[in-house]
């Protein structure tokens, strides 16, 4: 799980290095293509016996699936790793909230939004742009896990997340060729992007087929609130992306929501 995580933050990071050539939108398309080949090579999905009632939230898990990533990218490039990646983790853990009536969790629901708050409290510093296209990422993120239900219940294994990889990859085709004929990339960065995809998309994805079958689902989603600290951490010493008080302060509000939440449900 912590191998699993590490690389998903050190892939965005090692992505936004190459924003300076390829830009956000040029780094999420290189992801998606080595997103869409890892993911049909291990699910190698049966497209043509698919039915509409299959194909549906497949294309709406595509949009969101490419939306989510580009948001994310671009929240990266404007207000760093960390601050992006806790924004972004707001979806899943209201996923987890809104399915609840515990006063605990209401509880939790209120230490997450001050936590939000503090992130985009006014100051001359604060770009309310970078904030938002987290925030954007965070309702992909939870249409993500909603649509990833609905795919897996009508398709089975893995081959209903696979073809949508491989329609957001299509998708990004036309990007991809734009890029190249406008500015012809630097080996470099289309290293780092593909290095991105491989980290971020490839080895999370194959590790977490490996750990859900061994740790229980709850284990899991309690690991996963180490993700804001891990990509703080991993944007300070990558990128020089350093963090104030009121910054760690805001993570660990959101950090603490999501462990108590999933805590106090054992109890």
């Amino acid at each position: 799980m912590f191998v699993s995580g590490l690389s998903n933050q050190i892939g965005a990071a090692v992505g936004s290095l190459a924003f300076p050539v390829l830009g956000p939108l040029g780094v999420v398309a290189v992801r998606q293509y080595v997103a869409a080949l890892a993911l049909t090579a291990v699910a190698r999905p049966r497209l043509r016996t698919f039915t509409w009632r299959q194909w549906w939230p497949v294309l709406l898990l595509a949009l969101v699936f490419a939306a989510m990533n580009l948001s994310l990218y671009s929240a990266i490039d404007r207000v760093g790793l960390g601050l992006a990646v806790t924004l972004e983790f707001l979806g899943p853990l209201t996923v987890a909230l809104a399915a609840s009536r515990r006063r605990v969790d209401a509880c939790c629901a209120v230490i997450a939004a001050a936590g939000v708050v503090t992130l985009m409290r006014p100051q001359p510093s604060t770009d309310y742009t970078g904030m938002a296209l987290g925030l954007l990422a965070a309702v992909c993120w939870a249409s993500y896990i909603l649509l990833n239900r609905t795919v897996g219940r009508r398709i089975p294994g893995a081959q209903g997340s696979a073809a949508a990889a491989c329609l957001s990859a299509l998708a990004f085709l036309p990007v991809g060729l734009v890029v190249v004929l406008h500015d012809p990339p630097t080996a470099g960065a289309v290293g780092y992007a593909v290095v991105a995809g491989v980290l971020s998309s490839a080895v999370p994805y194959l590790a977490d087929l490996i750990i859900l079958r061994r740790v229980p689902a709850q284990t899991f989603g309690l690991f996963m609130s180490v993700n804001p600290v891990l990509a703080a951490v991993v944007g300070s010493v990558v990128l020089g992306q350093t963090l104030g008080p009121w910054e760690w302060s805001a993570i660990t509000a959101v950090v603490c929501a999501n462990a108590l939440s999933i805590l106090s449900s054992r109890v």
